[in-house]
């Protein structure tokens, strides 16, 4: 006799839609997909090794999955290395400095260096040129302030929202950390991002500067840096020789220099304007005077 029971007469509905094929579903069984972030990170290598994505596809994807865990205060430029500009300072005290660091953005204090009361970009300075009279308080933009647990992803979003490339970070006490801008966040995705202040390697080692200054490139070899500023470069540990000059430099400081950091040898002070890959790429170098006649084949115009 058949078993007619409404049970075996009505078939069972599935649960859930799956719409993945055979194929698929036998894949995934078999390599099942990371369960972590340093799992994925192996795929992706394993992806580079198996010439599925190229070397700087995997660095900037594994720049991503990084940056899930990183928060500002992770990258942020701390509150001792700020370059900032006194509101009560003489208008061409503040251009000297906006033309010695180079940077676009500058927080603005009052009084002490942690009260910051607004953003001054470099350019907006330009308008003093035509009108001296222009109160310089008026061109200041309203300060973003940040806390140091402030995630990346969170931080690059609000960046590109509300169109601020720069924010004060705060620490737990509400204090001033220092600073991130948007470049310090896309560099933990691209790499280093070199902008139109950054000269290309084969564009020269020496350069003149309008401030009496002189740009030289870390590789510079040290003969050629003696002969130029009428020096003897030569280190403390007289066990020790050297090629170029970023390598003396950062064998003298003890440690790997940071860009905004000084360093004085020789009469000369060394500023480190650019690091990439654990040396300095570009120095700005002060001379104890301008030099007198500088010879036209030592510097590059």
């Amino acid at each position: 006799m058949t078993d007619t029971s409404p049970a075996r007469l009505i078939p069972s509905k599935p649960e859930k839609d799956d719409k993945r094929s055979f194929l698929q579903k036998l894949a995934e069984f078999l390599h099942p997909g990371p369960d972590s972030a340093e799992e994925l990170i192996d795929t992706l290598a394993e992806a580079e090794g198996n010439n599925i994505i190229g070397a700087e596809s995997r660095a900037m994807l594994e720049g991503v999955i990084r940056m899930a865990d990183m928060s500002a205060g992770d990258v942020m430029v701390a509150a001792t290395r700020m370059d900032l500009l006194n509101i009560d300072a003489p208008a061409d005290e503040l251009l000297q400095v906006v033309i010695a660091t180079a940077h676009s953005r500058f927080p603005v204090f009052q009084g002490e260096r942690e009260n910051i009361i607004g953003i001054l970009l470099a350019k907006d300075l330009l308008k003093l040129q035509r009108a001296p009279e222009f109160n310089i308080r008026a061109l200041l933009r309203p300060p973003v302030f940040v806390p140091e647990s402030k995630g990346l992803n969170d931080l690059l979003r609000d960046f590109r929202g509300n169109r601020n490339h720069l924010a004060i970070v705060i620490d737990e006490f509400g204090r001033v950390a220092g600073l991130i801008t948007i470049e310090d966040v896309l560099e933990q995705i691209v790499g280093e991002i070199e902008d139109e202040f950054d000269i290309a390697e084969d564009d020269g080692d020496i350069y003149a500067l309008a401030d009496k200054t002189y740009r030289v490139s870390g590789d510079t070899a040290i003969e050629r840096v003696n002969e130029a500023f009428n020096v003897t470069l030569t280190g403390t540990d007289t066990g020790n020789s050297f090629d170029t000059v970023g390598g003396l430099i950062a064998h003298e400081m003890g440690h790997v220099p940071k860009r905004g950091e000084h360093f004085a040898l020789a009469g000369l002070d060394f500023a480190v304007l650019l690091t990439k890959g654990g040396a300095v790429k570009w120095f700005k170098v002060t001379p104890p005077k301008p030099l007198a006649s500088p010879t036209q084949t030592a510097f590059k115009p």
